[in-house]
Formats: C-alpha cells, structure tokens, sequence
C-alpha cells in the first residue's frame, strides 16, 4: 500500500496536516503518537452498551431531540463510502399512525478502538438529530457535546490511514 492512498482518509485536510501525516506514516512513527494519545480501546463491545452510552451523551446534550431507537456495531458499513457512521430516519405508516425512528449505525471497525473515537463518531450521528447538513450549527453542536471533536476527527482519519497502511492498532 502506497502511502498516497493511505492519505485518502485526510484529502479535505490542509496540504500541510497531509505532508505532516505523510511524513509520520513512512517513518512508522503515527501508531505510536495514537497509541500514547489513546493508549487503551474501549469495553463496549455489546449493543446494548453501546446504546447506552450513546443515549447517556443523547440525553446530556440534546434531551429535546427526538429519540434514538437504536445504536448498533454495522459490519456493513465500509468507511470510504460511507464515512464512519450512519444516521438513518426510518418512518413506517402503521394504521392511522406515523411511527418514526431513528437509528445510528457505526462501522464495525470501532468495535475495538479507544473510546473517544466512539465518542466522536457517536457525537456526530447525534448532532444530525438536530442538523442534517455539515454547516456551521452542526459543527459547533458537536464541539458542544464534544469540545474535542476536531481533534478527535483528525485522529480517527490518522488512526484510518495507519490502519491501511500497517494494520489495527489495538
């Protein structure tokens, strides 16, 4: 694997952060600047862990969204096309009722990584609760419930590119 396409993960990043992720990459150091970053993965491996811990962060920030049904580990969400996660508003006409629910699908891969990955892709499926589009509200929504959230967001596009180019981390 070149480490070009390594560096796809990071293409809406500053030529700079790419040449600095490009440099770390060749020279085997990125997986040891996360691993001291977020040295242990996270224990929620289990659905219902893992809807608890994304309805904890639900009810602390955003109590008047709407609910979430589910919150579930996806083995079919491949991270190049479909980013990190997904958000999804499912309604169904049942009767006379409209009964809507909506749901956050995260990419398997996680499964195993450090908890505040989890937390940033979490916090940026919730904040679609309230924002659809990528814009300015949804990006200061999710510094409100994340105050880290950019930084998170780079480290878990490193965190990819190292994964592709060297393997899993944790």
């Amino acid at each position: 694997m070149t480490t070009s396409n390594s560096l796809r993960y990071l293409s809406s990043y500053s030529p700079d952060v790419q040449r600095q992720a490009s440099e770390l990459l060749d020279s085997n150091k990125l997986g040891d600047i996360l691993k001291n970053r977020h040295p242990e993965k996270h224990t929620l491996t289990s659905a219902n862990a893992l809807y608890d811990f994304a309805f904890d962060i639900k009810n602390t920030y955003l109590r008047s969204s709407p609910p979430i049904s589910k919150v579930i580990y996806d083995d079919k969400i491949h991270v190049i096309d479909n980013a990190l996660g997904l958000h999804t508003f499912v309604s169904r006409v049942q009767g006379n009722k409209l009964k809507a629910k909506n749901e956050v699908r995260i990419s398997s891969l996680f499964r195993n990584t450090p908890e505040a990955f989890l937390r940033m892709i979490i916090v940026h499926e919730l904040a679609h609760l309230r924002e659809k589009q990528h814009n300015k509200a949804f990006y200061k929504l999710c510094q409100h419930m994340e105050p880290n959230y950019f930084q998170l967001e780079l480290d878990v596009r490193l965190f990819l590119c190292h994964r592709e180019h060297y393997g899993d981390l944790w």
